[in-house]
């Protein structure tokens, strides 16, 4: 009778855990596809650029998590933004490094990669980027590069409310105006944090940019736009010509590997102030 019970008792956390998670098949199998062609390349493989080339051409669409009134584990390969872009393939990347690389434990690792303590809420999601940092880097996914000092850098020090201030383009928080509050607890605790970065004018193409910057680093852009810390991440890679961006972009409408480079990129953006440069583990 015990085991009988522990047995259902499992059953019902795993059809639970099914009930709170969308995708569609083409996901699903778009998941497995990749990793058997995963399996086909060396185990010293940058899996982390591997993945994101792999997703290259998949249609650019911003708010892909905003769909719903209620929260859900979105699974969607189809479509992509800069975050959930950066998402997937980090999930993917970490099914490898652990040596499971299958979908239940794809969607297990994205649920704790978006969301503070795998708890799939609204409010619990890591809209923030650098809040989205420390919790990642707190399971151990990922650490913040240590800038050596030939690095020029900058302090930006966080001054967080742009989704309290601006409910209105959060069609859940519209919906669940009770969520609010807690949305603003957590832009007040990160709030006057410190974060060094590198100046968009001081990348380089050099020996000390390369050794500190690496392939399929996560590169998180912040932004000088009121009440958010970062506007746009993608993943790193080099050219020879210099560090160039992978990311899901707005402007090309799909998933790409940036022709020109990252200095050369974020020219074109005024508001787009330097980089973090965020490791994956």
């Amino acid at each position: 009778m015990k085991k009988f019970l522990i047995v259902l008792t499992m059953l019902c956390a795993m059809l639970q855990a099914a009930d709170a998670q969308q995708y569609t098949a083409k996901d699903s199998t778009k998941v497995m596809e990749l990793f058997a062609a995963a399996r086909q390349q060396k185990s010293d493989t940058n899996w982390m650029v591997f993945f994101g080339r792999k997703l290259c051409g998949v249609p650019y669409v911003a708010k892909t998590l905003e769909k719903n009134r209620e929260e859900q584990l979105v699974v969607n390969l189809r479509q992509l933004d800069c975050t959930t872009l950066v998402e997937t393939v980090l999930a993917l990347t970490l099914c490898m490094k652990n040596n499971t690389p299958d979908f239940a434990h794809y969607c297990r690792f994205l649920q704790k990669i978006r969301y503070r303590d795998g708890i799939v809420s609204y409010p619990d999601r890591l809209h923030y980027f650098s809040d989205w940092i420390d919790d990642n880097t707190r399971l151990g996914f990922v650490k913040e590069a240590v800038l050596p000092k030939q690095i020029p850098t900058a302090k930006q020090t966080l001054k967080i409310d742009y989704m309290s201030k601006h409910v209105e383009q959060y069609p859940m928080l519209v919906a669940h105006p009770e969520w609010i509050q807690k949305i603003a607890e957590s832009e007040q605790r990160l709030t006057g944090e410190p974060h060094l970065y590198i100046p968009k004018n001081q990348i380089a193409n050099s020996k000390i940019f390369r050794e500190t910057i690496h392939d399929g680093d996560i590169l998180a852009i912040t932004t000088s736009k009121k009440g958010l810390d970062t506007s746009h991440i993608g993943i790193a890679v080099w050219h020879d010509d210099g560090l160039h961006l992978l990311n899901a972009s707005m402007v090309r409408k799909k998933v790409v590997e940036e022709p020109m480079t990252l200095r050369q990129y974020m020219q074109k953006h005024p508001s787009q102030t330097g980089i973090r440069v965020i490791h994956v583990r």
